[in-house]
């Protein structure tokens, strides 16, 4: 018998489309699967099933089947060769969805369509996420920098969605939640790249960290700056060691970086001590 005639059972009474409650997270460029069931208990042909998935908001025609095979004339253009059906599960109740290169503009509620006799329908959200590079802290160093200056640190992490929370923190764990100024501009794909900057008070061995949430994925991991003042030299004022235009004595600085599990820096030497001519 061809596949069209095969029977299959499906229940007489109200039939019952089962679709996860939960949002089924979607990975970026990946394929994934939307889940749909129906519960079949009375034969049926697979010439009377029809199945139909659409983008719930706007009724956009995601993929259709019915008499036995796919009918995509009215397909939504943005979904064109990225879905099929499981033809050979259909008889068991499997009206699942492959999409395939899942996009940021496929984020959204998708309603499973199944007719068998009687019909019925349920819905389920799915949720696209990116994975973000690993954070990385910028910074512009002076080596003439005294306790009580500003430096501005600022960290950046891109090709990531959704929009990720930065977190600054100070090198005992606390939120530092002042001088704080972050943005996101998206590309033509709908990936983020992520810039904060953080002023910050110079002090003697300051630990600054930039940590990344994703709101879909969670930590990303994140990305710390030591700055580090060097022991200074023996210095005496006869020679004019170590002394800036007003007679005071001038520190350097060093730059130390980290990362942790999701970021990363390069690593920048400290810097050498210079001698006054």
């Amino acid at each position: 018998l061809p596949p069209s005639s095969l029977l299959f059972p499906v229940s007489s009474a109200e039939l019952q489309v089962l679709v996860p409650q939960l949002p089924v997270v979607a990975l970026y460029g990946m394929d994934t699967t939307l889940n749909c069931s129906f519960s079949p208990v009375t034969p049926f042909n697979l010439s009377d099933l029809s199945i139909f998935w659409q983008v719930a908001l706007t009724g956009r025609s995601v993929h259709a089947f019915w008499d036995g095979r796919d009918q995509l004339v009215d397909q939504g253009e943005s979904f064109a060769n990225r879905t099929s059906l499981f033809q050979s599960e259909l008889g068991s109740g499997n009206a699942s969805l492959l999409l395939r290169k899942v996009q940021i503009a496929d984020e959204g509620v998708f309603s499973c369509f199944v007719k068998v006799q009687d019909y019925n329908k349920a819905a389920l959200l799915v949720q696209v996420a990116a994975p973000y590079s690993k954070p990385e802290v910028i910074h512009r160093m002076d080596s003439n920098l005294r306790p009580g200056d500003e430096v501005s640190l600022t960290c950046e992490a891109y090709g990531g969605y959704p929009e990720a929370d930065v977190m600054w923190q100070d090198g005992r764990g606390r939120n530092l939640t002042d001088n704080v100024t972050t943005s996101a501009v998206a590309n033509e794909e709908g990936l983020y790249r992520l810039y904060s900057v953080l002023r910050v008070t110079v002090e003697p061995n300051s630990t600054y960290t930039c940590r990344l949430l994703n709101p879909v994925l969670g930590d990303e991991g994140f990305a710390s700056v030591t700055i580090t003042a060097p022991t200074p030299r023996p210095w005496r004022c006869s020679a004019g060691l170590g002394n800036d235009s007003a007679g005071r004595k001038r520190a350097h600085w060093a730059v130390v970086t980290r990362a942790g599990i999701g970021g990363g820096v390069p690593f920048t030497p400290p810097l050498q001590p210079k001698h006054a001519r």
